[in-house]
């Protein structure tokens, strides 16, 4: 038994002190919105009460799958490298950025910098090298495959779109088959959603095409991703068959309560069996109402000897949109 941890949209705060040359771009926007929302609702000892159960299920992998800042600013950037390494070794944790880690111009590059280890395939080199297009990665731990995609990219003001592109796209499909042709379960991960519809227009994921191509090519048993912040379960349709590849979601690991968001929370994936026979189930913590502490909320079986257990879209989500 493989047990996969996903947690997502860590958003670490406090905000610090910007200065006048940092607010004078899109940060200025997400200031704001953080001064009139985002801080109401996401809470630092929330996340440290998420973590810490989730830490306590010791799990065999941690996959974190973007933002985990919320501007990009050099101090976010090394404050969410120490947190990871309080997290877990890097070996153990798997990461691929968001959106708010490619903030403004430069800022996806300064973050992949600092959070290398935790972004290095197997196989790559152990210093950061920027000339080097380190995604898609792939870094394989026991049975499971993890599969690290980006779909991080700076954007306009008023926008928060992602891209993945045809060469990511292409480099994805052959990390799949030869991941596939070893015998392992593929887990996908990404920052966006790439299931149309799930995210609004200036919100969702360029390439959604693409990366359904790339995962009918290739074949992968799970796809996990982050960005809207809700406790969601699609299935990915591909020429390989309907309701063939199950893309979960996961709310905000701080996201306190009282918002109109779901309550921060980690999924658990229990993986055993082999190609053709893979049982998987997935449970869900959650926050409690009070904010006090983390409870079960959610039990489903995405695999029974092989057998994938899924609906067609569209799917229930735990909040609206």
């Amino acid at each position: 038994m493989f047990t996969l941890a996903h947690i997502s949209d860590i958003h670490l705060g406090p905000l610090p002190k910007l200065t006048f040359r940092e607010l004078a771009s899109k940060r200025i926007l997400g200031f704001v919105n953080w001064r009139l929302n985002r801080r109401k609702h996401l809470f630092s000892d929330t996340l440290e009460k998420v973590v810490d159960d989730m830490e306590s299920k010791a799990p065999d992998h941690i996959a974190i799958t973007g933002d985990l800042v919320n501007l990009a600013t050099g101090i976010e950037i090394r404050a969410a490298a120490d947190w990871l390494e309080e997290i877990g070794d890097p070996l153990k944790v798997s990461v691929v950025p968001g959106n708010h880690d490619a903030y403004v111009p430069g800022a996806h590059d300064k973050a992949m910098a600092a959070w290398y280890p935790f972004v290095r395939g197997d196989g790559d080199k152990e210093n950061w090298d920027e000339d080097r297009k380190i995604f898609p990665y792939m870094r394989v731990r026991g049975p499971v495959a993890m599969i690290g995609c980006s779909t991080s990219i700076a954007t306009p003001p008023f926008s928060a779109t992602g891209y993945f592109g045809r060469r990511q796209a292409r480099a994805t499909a052959e990390l799949l088959r030869k991941a596939g042709e070893q015998g392992l379960f593929r887990v996908v991960m990404i920052h966006h959603p790439p299931i149309r519809g799930a995210a609004a227009t200036h919100k969702r994921m360029i390439g959604i095409r693409r990366f359904a191509a790339a995962i009918g090519t290739g074949g992968a048993e799970l796809v996990l991703h982050g960005h809207t912040h809700l406790n969601t379960v699609y299935w990915l349709n591909t020429h390989r068959g309907r309701d063939h590849t199950p893309v979960v979601c996961i709310a905000s690991t701080s996201q306190g309560p009282g918002g109109k968001k779901p309550r921060a929370g980690y999924n658990l994936f229990h993986i055993d069996g082999g190609p053709g026979t893979w049982n998987v189930t997935c449970e869900r913590f959650g926050l409690n109402e009070k904010g006090t502490g983390v409870e079960l909320e959610d039990v489903r079986v995405f695999y029974n000897n092989g057998k994938p257990l899924g609906f067609s879209n569209p799917v229930e989500q735990s909040e609206e949109e």
